[in-house]
């Protein structure tokens, strides 16, 4: 692989490592940055699109109120770059404390990140959260670990 490459998946990594510090201090600030404006999340919650820096911030508000602390965690992350846009997917678990004290694993889901180079940092323009579907029951498979 080319330096220039490896560099850019390096510092994508970073980025994604930022994410984590983010989720866990609470900060929308920090995550706010690592978006780009016109980010399209996919996220677990409805509607089925959220669009623009604001709706995913909201999103990640509404994570931030939902428990008292907060931990993420990446599971094999998968990395791909090319000159100015790149994709990665991972496995993502949020869990914590809730407001009430009950302690929570949470759950595994499946992120797909798509990032673009912007003013010549990665920023993420696309993410992507889901679960399985059992087709029989219609519901959500959240119990599966990777």
């Amino acid at each position: 692989m080319p330096a220039r490459r490896e560099e850019d998946e390096a510092e994508i990594r970073r980025q994604i490592g930022r994410i984590v510090e983010g989720i866990r201090a609470k900060d929308l600030d920090a995550l706010r940055r690592l978006y780009a404006t016109d980010v399209v999340s996919f996220d677990v919650e409805p509607p089925l699109r959220h669009v623009g820096i604001d709706a995913k911030l909201k999103n990640w508000a509404n994570v931030f109120a939902f428990f008292q602390e907060v931990a993420y965690e990446v599971r094999d992350l998968t990395l791909a770059a090319g000159d100015d846009v790149a994709f990665g997917h991972c496995f993502g678990r949020l869990s914590g404390t809730l407001p009430d004290g009950t302690a929570t694993s949470g759950m595994w889901v499946r992120v797909t990140f798509g990032f673009r180079k912007i003013g010549g940092e990665w920023l993420i323009a696309h993410d992507q959260v889901s679960v399985p579907l059992d087709m029989r029951s219609g519901t959500g498979v959240t119990h599966l670990v990777p």
